[in-house]
C-alpha cells in the first residue's frame, strides 16, 4: 500500500518546473475545458504559448485575465506510485515586446501550427501530492 503525502509550495515548484508539459484548466463558452500544453516556469510564473482566436487566448483576450487551474504529475502505475501538483492562478497575455521575443526563444510548441501569444499564469494557490509506496520493514528493527 502507498501513502498519500501533502507537498510544499516550494517542492511543489520544483516538481512543476522539472517536467515539459501539463493541463490548463479553464472555461470556454462557460464550460471547463482542458489542454495539454508544454510550459516553462519563470519564477513563480507559468509560460505557455497559444494561438490568439484559440480556447484560453480568446478566453484572456475577452477578460483581460481569468482564473485557470494547471496540473503536472509523474505517475508510475505499475509501481502505484508518483506526485501531482495543481496550481491556481491568474492568467494574462503578456504584452511587453522583450518578454514576448525571449519567451518565443526559449518556448517552442509541440504542435505544428503558429502560436502567435504568450500567456503567463501566476502561481497563486500551489498544492501537491506525492503517493509513496512504503515498504513492510523485516528483520530484526532493534538498535543496540
Amino acid at each position: 500500500m502507498g501513502t498519500l503525502r501533502s507537498l510544499g509550495r516550494r517542492r511543489c515548484l520544483e516538481l512543476l518546473a522539472s517536467v515539459p508539459m501539463g493541463r490548463v484548466v479553464f472555461t470556454d463558452h462557460a464550460l471547463p475545458a482542458i489542454r495539454p500544453v508544454n510550459h516553462l516556469l519563470d519564477g513563480e510564473t507559468i509560460i505557455i504559448r497559444s494561438a490568439l482566436g484559440h480556447g484560453l487566448a480568446s478566453a484572456a483576450t475577452a477578460h483581460g485575465s481569468l482564473v485557470v487551474a494547471y496540473e503536472v504529475d509523474e505517475i508510475d502505475a505499475t509501481a502505484r506510485s508518483g506526485w501531482s501538483v495543481v496550481v491556481t492562478g491568474t492568467a494574462r497575455l503578456i504584452l511587453a515586446e522583450d518578454r514576448l521575443r525571449y519567451y518565443e526563444s526559449v518556448l517552442h510548441p509541440w504542435v505544428d501550427e503558429p502560436m502567435n501569444c504568450v500567456i503567463g499564469i501566476d502561481c497563486d494557490l500551489v498544492s501537491g501530492f506525492e503517493l509513496v509506496v512504503e515498504l513492510p520493514i523485516t528483520g530484526n528493527t532493534s538498535i543496540r
